[in-house]
């Protein structure tokens, strides 16, 4: 298939940026080469219409939906680029933008000022709230995008980039950054996470701190930012995130 091909399964979600597999998820090389290989034949252009005053690539503009697709998108702002997969039941609130190659499933909202990266899997039922920063990984090739599994809560201002994998039911509050460069600190388990690993099921994730390791530091005392496991999802949690029907 050539790269505008695979651009419409894209957009059909009838191919993904990333599948699940028996053994975890794998990145599909052959989308993201093509998506690369647009961006390398895509000539900038300027749009007319919404967008006029814009200027992208010419194979890559902005998607636009119809009352059968299902999907709401709230005037104000938001962007949908070609290649992008979003389901029935969406809603994106403005602004917002969601890239090349992510697929945002049914039921999900993307709040205001939220970023949808490219390639991107956000699952069924997820709510990304107002100021969350979901990063694209379109190279290397084969590395996973970051991935949203079905139910999770991301909380405002929440940085997830590199790639990280949030399990099914996972909350995450306000403020937290995950990255393959901290450390996630279980304390539940009472164990501190490898760095890059993915976030359990159910996990609830809160924004802590640790002290620096140098005497230096300690005499200051300063501390860096880290994730903190402080419970896994009960009843009591799933009462207070149920979304509102009648927002939708």
């Amino acid at each position: 298939m050539n790269y505008e091909e695979i651009l419409d399964k894209l957009e059909e979600g009838e191919l993904r940026s990333a599948d699940k597999t028996e053994n975890g998820w794998k990145a599909n090389v052959e989308v993201k080469k093509a998506i690369l290989e647009s961006f390398k034949n895509g000539e900038n252009t300027s749009y007319e219409g919404i967008y006029e005053g814009f200027v992208d690539k010419h194979n890559l503009p902005p998607r636009y939906f119809e009352p059968e697709d299902g999907v709401r998108l709230v005037p104000g702002g938001s962007s949908v680029r070609r290649g992008a997969y979003v389901a029935p039941g969406v809603i994106i609130m403005p602004p917002a933008y969601v890239n090349v190659g992510a697929y945002v499933d049914e039921g999900s909202m993307v709040d205001s000022h939220a970023l949808v990266g490219s390639c991107a899997q956000i699952g069924k039922n997820v709510h990304l709230s107002a100021g969350v920063q979901i990063g694209g990984v379109l190279e290397p090739v084969g590395m996973n995008p970051v991935i949203i599994e079905d139910d999770c809560f991301v909380g405002a201002g929440v940085v997830i980039v590199e790639g990280i994998l949030v399990r099914s039911k996972a909350v995450i509050a306000p403020g937290v950054v995950l990255s393959k460069s901290i450390p996630v600190y279980d304390a539940v388990k009472e164990e501190i996470r490898e760095r890059g690993s993915e976030i359990p099921e159910g996990a609830v994730v809160i924004p802590g701190s640790r002290p620096v390791n140098s005497d230096w530091a300690k005499k200051q005392g300063l501390s860096m930012d880290c994730p903190i496991i402080v419970k896994y999802r009960d009843e009591g949690s799933n009462a207070s995130l149920e979304l509102e029907e009648a927002l939708r």
